[in-house]
């Protein structure tokens, strides 16, 4: 499945960029536009977001996406920045294909489950009916009370359609239908990925947890595990200069120095 992709930058090595569960590539656009400086960028709008195609939920399918989109863009060799949900499917990409993937960045994920209330909020999300004169002042009055924030309200109206037939505009069925197998790990046989990786926790975040150290550097046995102070979930958005200087220091570190 050919994804939607937002380039920038035209640097010899290329970073990809996968946003969470209800992003979209333009989620990422400041940290898209911070590492074209140096870089070619490549952010994409995994399948059933964004203006992608939609399709049944998987790690492996999500991955196979993102593979069939740079082959397309002729991108042999790239580096990775996966945040909640694109950091698991940056971490299948590393261990599927652990010899394009020069350096791997997680953002706030380990390869676990996480059980973090996404299917119950989604079946109340599923609940909601819009109206046919949906505004967009609208949109968040109805998603602010399911989501019980305003910020995690102006998330989710951008995949609400305004027009005359207001909906969802992403591939809502094939999320809800898939939102176990999103929250989970699949259990898979994979070689450890032997290059670079950070995986990098909010502070105030339980996402990576010290139970989940162990599963990480069993797969990734380079990995480092560092906390952004003052950060929960949306550790990019909420401290987005100190995200920035890690992420620019990992981008920029030699590929043959994991240690």
């Amino acid at each position: 499945m050919k994804l939607n992709a937002i380039e920038r930058g035209d640097g010899q090595e290329t970073v990809v960029f996968l946003h969470g569960l209800f992003g979209r590539a333009r989620n990422l656009g400041f940290l898209q536009r911070e590492a074209a400086q140096t870089f070619r960028t490549i952010a994409l709008d995994l399948r059933n977001h964004g203006d992608s195609p939609h399709g049944p939920v998987s790690y492996v399918a999500m991955a196979q996406d993102v593979l069939e989109t740079l082959d397309d863009l002729r991108i042999d060799s790239f580096s990775v920045v996966g945040h909640s949900m694109g950091g698991k499917v940056a971490m299948m990409l590393a261990l599927a294909e652990p010899d394009r993937v020069v350096r791997l960045m997680v953002a706030d994920m380990a390869p676990a489950r996480t059980q973090q209330g996404h299917g119950d909020m989604i079946a109340r999300l599923d609940a909601i009916t819009f109206p046919p004169d949906l505004t967009r002042s609208g949109a968040l009055d109805l998603l602010e009370p399911v989501t019980g924030s305003r910020a995690v309200a102006e998330l989710m109206a951008q995949n609400v359609r305004l027009d005359d037939t207001p909906g969802w505009a992403i591939g809502f069925d094939d999320i809800t239908h898939g939102i176990r197998l999103i929250e989970d790990w699949p259990e898979i046989q994979a070689i450890p990925y032997e290059g670079p990786a950070l995986f990098l926790r909010g502070g105030n975040s339980d996402y990576v947890r010290p139970e989940h150290h162990p599963l990480i550097m069993a797969l990734f046995p380079h990995a480092r595990i560092q906390t952004l102070d003052g950060a929960g979930h949306w550790l990019h958005a909420e401290q987005p200069r100190p995200f920035i200087a890690e992420m620019m220091a990992f981008l920029n570190e030699p590929a043959n120095s994991p240690d």
